[in-house]
């Protein structure tokens, strides 16, 4: 990592390196750095451990892990940053612009995050969907459908509140078809749960309990039907 990130980023200067938790909190109350790379498993301990021992967190994390999919997709449900090892030079150039656009991590991301890793049968109830300007927590149940607009995707929540997100529709459907999500069309992905009614036609239209009318493709018609056993 430090030899990659001296190779191709003259912009950063490393301040230091650490093993365990101790040398860790050291160093980072000696140097004050902007960014740290934070490997989930450390010497006798993880690094959400170093974080819990953390009065504040001033700087900017990427976590560096070797984890399983499952803890991977909870990065992902928390748009929290990791890099996968071995480290690869395009996913780091990636995290670092990530950084500079200041998304900084809450903690509510890191206890969601935690709270997976250590169950990781429990089901996330909360997707963090970056925005413009941050990123908003939004509980699974309050999502109705999910409509692409190009590169970003619509989030059309209950109470007639709708959130523009900076990620695509494709990301949400790899997140949320294991959680009653099912994409429809090439453009929609809908919360099964609100799905009022069933009009016929070629692939039909899922009536959502909003009101809004959720065009089916022909191809995914019957395992929409599925769902329903009609």
């Amino acid at each position: 990592m430090c030899k990659m990130l001296s190779e191709h980023f003259h912009d950063i200067s490393i301040a230091g390196q650490a093993s365990n938790i101790e040398e860790a909190i050291e160093g980072l109350k000696k140097h004050k750095p902007d960014i740290l790379f934070l490997d989930i498993e450390m010497h006798n301990a993880t690094g959400f451990d170093l974080l819990k021992q953390l009065d504040e967190k001033n700087f900017q994390i990427i976590f560096v892990t070797a984890h399983d999919e499952y803890a991977l997709k909870a990065f992902r449900f928390n748009a929290i940053d990791y890099l996968l090892k071995p480290i690869i030079l395009s996913e780091l150039k990636d995290a670092i612009q990530k950084v500079h656009e200041k998304r900084f991590t809450s903690d509510e991301q890191m206890e969601n995050i935690t709270r997976f890793i250590n169950n990781p049968k429990k089901m996330l109830d909360k997707i963090a969907v970056p925005t413009s300007d941050g990123f908003v927590l939004v509980p699974l149940d309050d999502i109705i459908y999910c409509h692409a607009n190009g590169n970003y995707t619509e989030f059309h929540l209950v109470n007639n509140k709708q959130l523009l997100s900076s990620y695509t529709l494709k990301q949400y459907h790899d997140l949320l078809t294991d959680h009653n999500f099912f994409r429809t069309h090439r453009s929609y992905l809908i919360n099964l749960t609100y799905v009022k009614m069933y009009r016929r036609g070629d692939g039909g239209t899922a009536i959502m309990q909003d009101g809004s009318e959720v065009e089916i493709s022909k191809q995914n018609k019957e395992a929409f039907l599925q769902y329903f056993k009609a």
